[in-house]
């Protein structure tokens, strides 16, 4: 039995320049991908801003409407035992429905128009009318 060895010389010249040209794509493509990742961490931390304020807005918001809707509630419910107390049924229904049609009403509905009145101070080009 005869082992037929093959023996393939390299040029260590030309592996030096795969070697060297590989390692140039590599710092390439690792330079690009750090590019990146910080563009993402800008981006990131933008949004973030942005979300955090649109959050507070939000909430302002909804502890003015919540704290004003408890107030009239309040106010109501004062009519509404004033009313029982002096036997005053039309003033009850009236209050009684007045309660009704605020409960009725939510506060994210108004949210809706905030949101528009946002996007209109935002726009240059909006155009008022009054």
């Amino acid at each position: 039995m005869s082992i037929k060895v093959v023996k393939e010389f390299m040029n260590p010249a030309e592996s030096l320049q795969q070697m060297v040209s590989a390692y140039t794509d590599y710092l390439k493509v690792a330079e690009e991908e750090q590019t990146k990742r910080r563009d993402i961490e800008a981006w990131e931390k933008e949004t973030i801003t942005k979300i955090n304020a649109q959050r507070e807005l939000l909430m302002a918001y909804l502890d003015r409407s919540f704290d004003e809707r408890a107030e009239n509630f309040r106010a109501l419910f004062a009519v509404v035992d004033n009313a029982i107390a002096s036997g005053n049924n039309e003033q009850l229904a009236l209050t009684l429905n007045s309660i009704t049609e605020i409960a009725k009403s939510s506060p994210f509905k108004e949210l809706a128009n905030l949101a528009s009145v946002c996007a209109a101070l935002d726009d240059p080009d909006h155009e008022w009318t009054f």
